[in-house]
């Protein structure tokens, strides 16, 4: 039977803006068994919130005791999948996502986001959450309905790239900001090494596609997934399932290159899931297929295709 594991965030079960292959594992688990793991937001002090007296304990913690890394996030993990090889895909449920703050925060920073030119102003809001009515409360009276989704969420990278920064996106997943990745989405991770290395992080209460500013709502949540690894699949970049989608992720510093390897990752996975030919499924993205920018600010940029599963042949 599949078993239950915890991990908390603290600062022996993290890393603090960086993967690495080389990594021991916090926990290791069986295939299929699921994970609660707790995160701290991004960002460092220089984001707390102006209320000392708002600050999680264990947040303060884990700012005392880790070094900065080579980027911003608190990332939870690796997380080690018995059987788990290099060629298999790891398979994550994303099952339940919870707040763990009543607060988060926005920001305008230096050099960064998609207009960085135009905005030297520099400014940090911190939102209320009221998780409870499920909404975001900005400073100047909006309220925003809450969806929040891991920012981060990754294997660990092939063993030959060494420690990679946490803020760009790759073919291991990582700082991906895709907001479709929530609840009843499936993920699939490509496997570089043994155990996968799974890792969470940068929890998100709510983020336009763009994430233009260089922020989403950066808060803590509390994540539980199911991970299974899966011998019978060959993707080679991330992959995604939503109740109602397939979904294709690009990632690239061009954009339109970007674009074009989500358009081409949804044509091979409608050609092996179908009897199409390759020019029907590339029709019936052009149909039925939804691109959307991800985000534009984390090196990588982001694209997504999402295809209804409706309409695949033979899909009542």
């Amino acid at each position: 039977m599949p078993t239950h594991h915890e991990i908390p965030a603290t600062p022996d079960t993290m890393v603090l803006g960086y993967f690495d292959a080389a990594l021991k594992p916090v926990l290791t688990v069986d295939s299929g068994d699921t994970v609660t793991l707790h995160s701290h937001p991004a960002g460092g002090r220089a984001s707390l919130h102006p209320d000392p007296a708002r600050h999680p304990a264990d947040y303060l913690a884990a700012l005392d005791a880790l070094s900065p890394g080579l980027g911003p996030h608190f990332v939870t993990g690796p997380v080690h999948v018995r059987g788990a090889v290099p060629g298999d895909v790891l398979q994550v449920d994303i099952l339940d996502l919870t707040f763990r703050m009543d607060w988060g925060f926005v920001a305008i920073l230096p050099l960064l986001g998609t207009l960085p030119d135009e905005f030297e102003d520099y400014e940090t809001i911190h939102p209320d959450i009221d998780a409870e009515r499920g909404v975001a409360i900005l400073p100047w009276g909006t309220e925003l309905p809450l969806e929040p989704f891991f920012g981060i969420l990754a294997t660990a990278p092939p063993p030959a790239w060494g420690r990679v920064t946490s803020p760009v996106p790759r073919r291991f997943g990582g700082n991906m900001d895709n907001k479709e990745l929530k609840p009843g989405t499936t993920l699939y991770l490509p496997v570089f090494t043994e155990g996968a290395g799974f890792y969470a992080g940068d929890g998100h209460g709510v983020q336009g596609d763009g994430e233009v500013c260089i922020t989403a709502l950066e808060t803590g949540l509390t994540g539980t997934f199911r991970l299974t690894v899966r011998k019978d699949l060959a993707y080679d970049w991330p992959f995604a399932e939503t109740p109602t989608d397939l979904m294709a992720i690009g990632l690239h510093e061009s954009l339109d290159e970007a674009m074009r390897q989500a358009v081409r990752e949804m044509i091979r996975h409608v050609c092996a899931r179908t009897g199409l030919t390759r020019n029907q499924a590339y029709m019936l993205c052009s149909l039925a297929g939804n691109l959307r920018i991800t985000q534009t600010v984390d090196g990588n940029k982001g694209v997504h295709m999402l295809l209804p599963k409706s309409a695949l042949p033979g899909t009542p």
